[in-house]
């Protein structure tokens, strides 16, 4: 009986107050549309960043007899065949090395051909101009500095560059990105509780006569709350499911049809789907809980029971 007449409550209340009840249900799945957004955000970012730093190398540059005319760096002129056999002995005994690739000039000259063939440069360039360079793939992208360190102003050696450097570029973009998410979503976070108190106190005041005739029968404080804390928990829920709803039909529509974007940008490791459906229960316990305690501590002061 009590149960049933919590249930009639909730529709009743949920009838009286239909406008705000569909704004508390908006402004909820907005906000946990972008909440569940920035955790998926984050999970990318995580994803292509193991996926691109794994690909990274770190490339020392050696010395050609034209750098040795215009490069303060090799001003002691082109590389040797000593040196290069030194600096290949000193990569093979660092423990942060985990392969290294030796490309002639040769081999330099052809890959730059491939990529670069329709430049204007392409048909000036000769072998001897390109620089000859190894290619070293670290254990930890992370210790690159380590290898920067050992080589940088060596004889022979032109420069030492990161290919990290360009991907943290990237990396801190869409991390940028990700934290505007963060505080749009923090901010509909906020109207939305607004909402949601607000809510509940229209519906409390309408129905004051009936809370005063429960309390004055001895009706228990929760007992008269429970009707305008589970009508808050139903909209919220609504709001949650909402939102779960945009996320998948996001990731069905942009990755993998519509947009197609698994198959366009096939550079990009996309997140799975076990990554959304993982995010989807936290949205919905998120969704059923916020609104349930927003309304018990606006209740709490409102009713004074």
């Amino acid at each position: 009986m009590r149960a049933q007449f919590v249930l009639s409550e909730i529709g009743v209340g949920l009838r009286r107050n239909l406008t705000m009840t569909f704004a508390v249900v908006v402004s909820v799945a907005l906000s946990l549309a972008l909440f569940g957004g920035s955790l998926l955000m984050s999970d990318q970012v995580n994803t292509m960043k193991g996926y691109w730093y794994d690909k990274v190398n770190v490339s020392i540059f050696l010395c050609n007899k034209s750098d040795a005319e215009s490069d303060p760096n090799c001003a002691k002129g082109a590389v040797t065949d000593d040196q290069k056999k030194q600096i290949q002995a000193d990569l093979g005994k660092m423990s942060v090395v985990e392969k290294v690739t030796y490309e002639s000039q040769d081999e330099a000259y052809k890959h730059y051909k491939q990529q670069f063939g329709d430049s204007p440069l392409a048909d000036s360039l000769t072998p001897d101009q390109m620089q000859e360079s190894y290619r070293i793939k670290l254990k930890d992208p992370e210790k690159y500095q380590v290898v920067a360190t050992a080589f940088d102003g060596r004889d022979g050696v032109q420069s030492v560059q990161d290919q990290k450097g360009i991907l943290d570029n990237l990396f801190g973009l869409l991390n940028g990105m990700n934290w505007a998410a963060r505080m749009v979503m923090a901010l509909m976070l906020v109207v939305a509780l607004m909402l949601i108190v607000n809510t509940v106190r229209v519906s409390a005041f309408s129905r004051r006569r009936e809370t005063g005739i429960m309390r004055l029968v001895g009706a228990s404080g929760f007992y008269i709350q429970a009707p305008f804390i589970a009508e808050a928990a139903v909209a919220g829920l609504i709001g949650g499911t909402v939102a779960c709803g945009f996320l998948v039909i996001a990731r069905y529509f942009i990755i993998d049809h519509g947009l197609d974007l698994s198959h366009k940008l096939n550079l990009i490791n996309f997140i799975g789907w076990d990554a959304v459906l993982t995010k989807l229960p936290l949205i919905l316990a998120t969704s059923l809980l916020m609104p349930a305690l927003a309304a018990f501590f606006a209740l709490r002061k409102y009713l004074k029971v």
